[in-house]
């Protein structure tokens, strides 16, 4: 039988169609004893600490098993109940992802209300924003700074309630709005908590209810509210599980995820990637889910935790493999070492029949640098998800060769949001995998950019797609919605019958939602994504460009730390590089070069923009001519979420980078540079 024969056929109690709160309870009666939960000490104020929860160590983890995490989500439901919340109210949390996220969460939707989501880093004006919109009753807020920001713009808000999950200290004592920390929701509930009566609150719920409105992240515009039903969730939690989950056709070393499973959760559950891959379909599994809750302290959370696995964006596993490489080249001799051993890695993995000469040399690798990467992981990572963002094809070649797999998968929040993923069977690197079962995908090949991506094998074009994990549209955004959907089905695709997850809005032949993304669907079904096709850079000469290809070329280089493309109405491809001045500053002390301290005269310095002229040249060599960077800039800052040039899931914002740097961009387009430069 083959895998995606297998996937259609499995049976599992994970897999169904009960709306989420009674998804989680059904899993609390499959693994009462099992773990579900690890929090830190030291890092918050818990308001729940001493009360539901023990206090963890300063520095160390504690655990609530599902029984335990059972005990807390039904008196803050009931607790929610008793401050107002009725079936269909919008509440907001507005926090960190962290234990009480997790709780809350399954609390409000127990209660029947719709969760909105706002992203830790939010301002007070994009906080209002976010409640404001979709009309929020309340709103849980993570401590008394995140409360500030929300009392900021208390006046233009309709709150009945605000709860923080921290103690709050006095903070809010003269708010206009009632104002509680999460332990008193908590009493409140536990002193009236009614086992019949919260069995009645899940079962009024319907899948096709709301669960949950989240704005998307705003890269190209003001943010949109994507409204998502219980049935959208519930559909992806079980295409997910058909692929990750312990099918009896998978071969006992095929990575999997079921109640064994541990995994690191740090990415925004505001986002919607993390809230299905990293919460409700772990929690539907009867995985345990560890919360890091610092980014600062990941790495040590990692040898504590030592996880199975964990799900993140391409800049992160960058950044990790930045600090593996850091770490293992502190000497000229280290670093040939370390250089070897990830040249083996990737050619025993590119390689059909590796033979016994690269076989030894892999082991070799893995004894002198692999089995200390995967021992700074804790050791028993069995498989990495990647998601939010195209992954360099050379730095997910490299990871699998150290035996740290990534699956590559895409979605949006439009989709609940996996679309593909590749499966642990059969992964395919340079891919997002073929489309999980019941979602189907197609492409408009009317829209499509020239060079590499165009001659690829199969269709290519703007990626369409339809199924009962799409949105039925936005929040109060009607135009919007109309726009989204194409008026009526291009065709027929493979996955039309057999859904698990019943009627939606483009199953009555609405249409198919338009990703905005260019793809090529291969003729093996497996995807590549290639850009956004707001992101495709239009050359005066006509060319139409994908930025994403080459700045993922820079990913796994030691000298470049992020990349933009730019050119958009220009005669030819630039660059604004950011440069890794560490690594600068190791590869001139090498080389006799004495560089400034200042990173901006680090940018200017001419031995500096000639090293990295020629980590540009090397990359130009992939591309074809209209692709080839024929300029670049060195700038001094990284793009971040803190000066807001990332969204809180690290994908780059264009538009706001475009204006920090305005001129350097202007400057690679001079009329001297225009002259100079080859026509595409």
């Amino acid at each position: 039988m083959d895998w995606q024969t297998a996937e259609r056929e499995f049976t599992s109690p994970v897999l169904g169609m009960e709306p989420l709160g009674g998804m989680f309870e059904a899993s609390v009666e499959r693994h009462p004893n099992a773990i579900a939960q690890q929090y830190q000490g030291g890092i918050y104020d818990r308001s729940l600490s001493g009360t539901a929860v023990d206090p963890a160590p300063h520095g160390d983890y504690e655990s609530l098993t599902y029984a335990e995490m059972a005990e807390i989500v039904r008196p803050l439901a009931t607790g929610f109940r008793d401050l107002g919340v009725e079936a269909g109210d919008r509440v907001g949390i507005f926090a960190q992802t962290r234990m009480e996220w997790a709780q809350t969460d399954f609390a409000l939707l127990a209660a029947g209300a719709v969760v909105t989501t706002v992203y830790k880093n939010s301002s007070p004006e994009k906080a209002h924003y976010l409640l404001d919109d979709p009309g929020a009753s309340g709103v849980v807020v993570e401590n008394a700074a995140v409360l500030e920001r929300v009392l900021a713009v208390e006046d233009e808000l309709e709150l009945e309630f605000i709860v923080s999950m921290d103690e709050l200290g006095g903070a809010g004592e003269d708010a206009a709005t009632d104002c509680y920390t999460l332990a008193e929701v908590y009493e409140l509930g536990d002193e009236r908590y009614d086992p019949d009566a919260y069995e009645e609150w899940l079962a009024a719920r319907d899948p096709d209810d709301l669960a949950s409105i989240i704005y998307t992240s705003g890269t190209t515009g003001k943010p949109k509210g994507v409204v998502l039903t219980h049935r959208n969730f519930r559909t992806n939690v079980n295409q997910v599980y058909r692929r990750y989950g312990p099918r009896p056709d998978k071969d006992a070393d095929t990575p999997v995820i079921d109640e064994n499973s541990t995994l690191v959760s740090y990415l925004p559950l505001a986002h919607v990637f993390e809230r299905t891959a990293g919460h409700f379909l772990l929690f539907a599994a009867g995985a345990t889910v560890a919360y890091a809750e610092s980014s600062d302290t990941l790495k040590e959370d990692f040898r504590t935790v030592r996880p199975t696995g964990a799900t993140s964006v391409p800049r992160v596993y960058e950044k990790i493999y930045d600090a593996i490489r850091e770490e293992a080249t502190e000497s000229p001799i280290k670093e040939r070492i370390f250089d070897w051993a990830t040249d083996v890695s990737r050619a025993y993995y590119r390689a059909d029949d590796p033979g016994p000469i690269l076989e030894f040399k892999l082991s070799v690798a893995d004894k002198l640098v692999f089995s200390k990467v995967k021992a700074a992981l804790g050791g028993n990572v069995e498989m990495l998800v990647s998601g939010g963002g195209s992954l360099s094809e050379d730095l997910c070649t490299l990871y699998h060769g150290m035996g740290l797999p990534i699956l590559e998968g895409y979605g949006l929040t439009e989709t609940s949001p996996v679309v593909t993923t590749n499966p642990p069977e059969a992964p395919k690197i340079g891919t997002v995998g073929p489309a999980v079962i019941d979602c189907d995908a197609t492409v408009d090949e009317s829209i499509a950019p020239d060079g590499d991506a165009a001659s690829t094998p199969g269709e290519t074009g703007e990626l369409l797609v339809r199924g009962p994990n799409v949105t039925e549209g936005y929040w109060n955004k009607p135009a919007a919605t109309d726009r989204a959907f194409t008026e009526d089905a291009p065709g027929e695709s493979a996955n039309d019958a057999d859904r698990d997850g019943g009627a939606s809005r483009t199953d009555a032949d609405d249409g198919w939602f338009r990703t905005g993304d260019i793809v090529t669907i291969r003729p093996d079904g497996y995807i590549e994504f290639h850009e956004r096709t707001k992101q495709l850079v239009v050359l005066s000469t006509g060319k139409n460009v994908a930025p994403a290809p080459i700045e993922d070329t820079f990913a796994a280089n030691e000298l470049v730390e992020q990349c933009l493309v730019v050119g958009d109405g220009e005669k030819f491809i630039g660059a604004l590089i950011v440069p890794n001045i560490d690594a600068l500053e190791r590869r001139a002390e090498t080389e006799d070069v004495a560089l400034p301290d200042d990173p901006a005269a680090i940018c200017d310095h001419e031995w500096v923009r000639e090293r990295i002229g020629r980590e540009v040249e090397a990359v130009n060599e992939d591309f074809e001519a209209h692709e080839t960077i024929k300029e670049f800039r060195l700038v001094p800052i990284e793009f971040t979420e803190e000066n807001e040039m990332l969204t809180p899931t690290m994908k780059k914002k264009r538009r706001t980078i475009l204006d920090a740097f305005a001129d350097e961009v202007d400057s690679m387009y001079a009329e001297e540079s225009t002259e100079q430069a080859p026509e595409a």
